[in-house]
């Protein structure tokens, strides 16, 4: 195929070039033709002036710089887009950026990406400059490549975990406040219908998860990886549960605190910043572990279930609760969008992974079940929240952290409805002598 081969919209050539640049008898148009191939399911305009694809799509894709297409032609794929995006070197018009959901979907049912033969591929960048090749710097928000963070300890060593844990959650208490609603709650929700609000999932899940573990009042509840304190004082205050949850964010810590104490649960609830390594070695009645699990790696899953176990009094139950592949076989790592500018160092196993890991630790899973279609829902109750407080959200991070949020919440919310990945929890005990745990014939949070 030719860079001429196909006609779907004016394509002009500006009467001026863009400062500092050259003509070159190239347009960024004709790039898109070079690298796309069927009908365009967008519009794109360039800043040559150059446009491509049907002039009354919905949605429109503007290349708004030079150093836009080179973040584009230098890192192909989501990196290249999310940098351009993020910089605002790339906008989606037709949609909101608190919520490109629409857009992310179009893009990925409907467009088709080629590589060029190895031919035109030479006379395309010839024409339209070895300088567009060069790679511009990232934005701010991005994290450093994966190579780069040794300078930060091991993978998943006790200060890189702390820096992936900043990087993600302590970007604003009150920019969470905005997106997430007053529960303050970052994992999803359960929906016993699609008509709930936020609010009433994210209190339907802590009741899913307080019944699973059985929880009765006087007993002692360890939430690691505990977020803002939501199911410490859900668990405190409902149940009359005494609840520790440990944190690695400090601004989270520091909220989940004064909230414990604006609530009167002082003798019932604490939330500590702390490593879930350092947890002081007592045995709890129960342990619950909602989105942590992401931030352990693959290969310390043995370490982190045994430690979760030892903390676990004989009969006690654990409830484990994360995200996952859809499969055992996926690769673990995430994106290259994911990992610089929302979860660096995370990673997803498939679901049987984590029951083998939980049975061979000495723990028994009676139960399991996926959760993928109301996170789906979740997200985009975040992504509404995000719309509707999106002046606040820019002033209180900056455009483009907002923008990164956006991008992340929305295309997670695709993922999920694609299955491509899922959300899990897993409910397990540790057992007493001669196989003893109390585990009654039927679950016991089912009516």
């Amino acid at each position: 195929m030719s860079l001429t081969d196909r006609d779907q919209g004016a394509a002009s050539t500006p009467a001026t070039p863009p400062a500092g640049g050259r003509p070159r008898g190239l347009t960024v148009a004709d790039v898109i033709r070079a690298v796309t191939t069927g009908p365009l399911p967008v519009r794109i305009t360039a800043y040559d002036g150059s446009a491509f694809g049907p002039t009354d799509a919905g949605i429109t894709l503007a290349i708004n710089s030079e150093r836009g297409l080179s973040y584009l032609l230098t890192a192909p794929g989501d990196l290249g887009m999310a940098r351009a995006y993020v910089s605002g070197d790339l906008a989606l018009e037709g949609v909101h950026p608190g919520d490109p959901y629409e857009a992310l979907r179009v893009l990925k049912d409907e467009m088709r990406l080629r590589m060029p033969p190895l031919a035109e591929g030479l006379s395309l960048v010839r024409r339209l400059g070895w300088e567009r090749l060069l790679p511009p710097p990232p934005p701010p928000q991005e994290a450093l490549p994966r190579w780069k963070r040794v300078v930060n300890g091991l993978r998943h060593s006790r200060t890189r975990d702390s820096n992936a844990i900043s990087h993600h959650y302590d970007v604003s208490n009150a920019f969470y406040e905005k997106v997430l609603g007053p529960s303050m709650t970052y994992t999803c929700a359960l929906f016993r219908s699609p008509d709930d609000t936020l609010e009433q999932a994210q209190a339907a899940k802590y009741d899913l998860v307080a019944g699973k573990l059985a929880l009765k009042p006087g007993m002692r509840l360890l939430d690691v990886g505990c977020g803002w304190g939501g199911m410490v004082r859900h668990a405190a205050r409902e149940y009359g549960v005494k609840a520790l949850g440990v944190t690695l964010s400090r601004a989270q810590a520091q909220w989940a605190q004064a909230a414990i104490e604006r609530e009167g649960l002082t003798e019932l609830a604490e939330v500590r910043h702390l490593d879930y390594r350092d947890v002081p070695p007592q045995q709890f009645d129960a342990v619950s572990s909602i989105g942590l699990t992401e931030h352990i790696g693959v290969r310390n899953y043995p370490a982190y279930f045994g430690f979760l176990r030892d903390r676990l009094r004989p009969g006690g139950r654990l409830l484990n609760h994360c995200i996952t592949r859809a499969d055992n076989h996926a690769p673990h790592r995430s994106g290259a969008f994911i990992d610089r500018y929302v979860f660096p160092d995370g990673e997803l196993a498939g679901p049987g992974r984590l029951i083998s890991e939980l049975h061979d630790v000495g723990l028994e899973v009676h139960h399991e079940e996926n959760l993928r279609q109301h996170y789906a829902l979740t997200l985009a109750g975040w992504c509404r929240n995000l719309v509707a407080n999106w002046d606040f959200c820019v002033d209180e991070v900056g455009v483009g952290t907002a923008r990164v949020w956006g991008l992340y919440m929305a295309g997670s919310r695709l993922a999920f409805e694609l299955n491509g990945i899922q959300l899990h929890q897993v409910l397990a005990t540790r057992n007493g002598p001669e196989g003893a745990n109390s585990y009654p014939l039927r679950p016991d949070w089912l009516p």
